[in-house]
């Protein structure tokens, strides 16, 4: 037999956003003053009594294995947290701790995914849902979301492509990459047709504390009876406190689905960090008001993006309710020159930011979206401005 890797893992495409970010940061390695819009990462420090809770625990011993499920302290708190928030009660053999929201995500793919099982998928869409379900030997059904209905999709839309092989839809609530919201009645309407045609509900609600303006974020898991059985819901602490790199998430769901998704992950990686593990329990219980102190600060950076956005001839966006991503429409620019480049899609856009103004921005290509570039504004407002500048003089260079 042949050296090489598998034909499954050939056929894995790399994380876009990633690779965006690491080019950004061998330039700045190499001296350049490099704008970064690209990684979803909150420039906030961690919150100081999580980061003291972090050492606490190490010097308690908290490093050796836990249950695979988790800490009960964290799934505990967890639990508490859910109730506090949305009403939901979730029991701890209801609960898996993972390694991030990322890895919760894997896991449940992992756990219900048999081969050819279909999960559907609104586009735009974040860059790892589609590898993922091909990881676990699904098939990944698309439901393109335009820009001009809010980037959301109409429920006749997913009824259409919902077959027998249907296994989960995944609902991305606020979204990234575009930070659209779900509104109820579209989220009642998806209910419905999850339990009249047996399929999960896979609730990615990692953002949910992010949102602005006049938006509401409703939880799907609270809406009725059967929402709570067929859904799956991810979170984690990475976004909303600024933990991005003690990757702690979870998922709560069916005892029977939880279940499996312990066996797997006691077979593939164990439990996520213990000292995480209880910085997180200390994040889920501690007072929250960091967390809309941060939230605030993003709604201004939102607001300021959106405006200078717009205001730059060629390029526009709509105003995102949630999240910290705007997608910028990109299309006017397609066919323009710079020097002796031709503009001919996004890819090509954001090479020649990144290259010429020193701002690294993702392709829209990366997201399913191809007309669109992705901008995060988990960056401070300096460094928005800068940003900005930039691509707006870049733009008026063009011909």
């Amino acid at each position: 037999m042949p050296l090489g890797i598998s034909n499954n893992c050939r056929n894995i495409a790399p994380s876009a956003t990633l690779a965006m970010d690491a080019k950004a940061k061998a330039m700045r390695a190499a001296g350049v003053d490099v704008v970064g819009f690209a990684a979803g990462e909150p420039d906030f420090d961690t919150p100081q009594v999580v980061r003291e809770a972090m050492k606490d625990a190490l010097d308690r011993g908290m490093t050796r294995y836990t249950a695979a499920a988790g800490t009960p302290e964290v799934r505990d708190a967890i639990s508490k947290r859910l109730e506090m928030d949305h009403g939901l009660h979730y029991e701890q053999n209801q609960i898996i701790v993972t390694s991030g929201a990322k890895h919760a995500l894997y896991t449940a793919f992992q756990s219900l995914c048999s081969e050819e099982d279909e999960v559907i998928i609104p586009t735009p869409c974040w860059v790892s849902y589609p590898e993922m379900v091909r990881m676990a030997g699904g098939k990944s059904v698309l439901v393109e979301c335009p820009e001009e209905n809010g980037f959301l999709p109409a429920i006749e839309d997913i009824e259409k492509v919902v077959t027998e092989r249907t296994k989960a839809f995944v609902l991305t609530n606020p979204s990234n990459p575009n930070g659209c919201i779900w509104d109820e009645a579209r989220l009642r309407a998806l209910v419905q047709l999850a339990v009249d045609k047996q399929f999960f509900i896979i609730a990615d609600e990692i953002y949910e504390k992010l949102v602005y303006g006049a938006a509401k974020h409703v939880a799907v898991a609270t809406l009725s009876p059967e929402a709570y059985t067929h859904t799956i819901l991810i979170g984690g602490v990475s976004k909303s406190y600024a933990m991005t790199g003690l990757r702690i998430g979870f998922a709560a769901g069916p005892v029977d689905v939880i279940a499996g998704m312990v066996n797997y992950q006691s077979q593939s990686t164990s439990a996520p960090n213990s000292a995480a593990q209880h910085a997180a329990a200390v994040a889920y219980t501690m007072d929250q008001s960091c967390v809309e102190e941060m939230r605030q600060q993003f709604e201004k950076r939102r607001n300021y993006i959106v405006e200078r956005i717009n205001a730059i001839p060629g390029v526009s966006c709509r105003m995102p309710d949630g999240a910290f991503y705007v997608m910028m429409n990109m299309t006017r620019l397609v066919g323009k020159r710079y020097g002796e480049k031709i503009i001919e899609n996004s890819n090509d856009l954001a090479l020649l930011l990144l290259e010429n103004a020193h701002v690294a921005l993702v392709p829209g290509n990366a997201f399913l979206a191809e007309g669109f570039c992705r901008l995060s504004y988990a960056t401070s407002m300096e460094n928005i401005k800068k940003g900005m500048d930039r691509i707006e003089a870049f733009v008026k260079e063009l011909c």
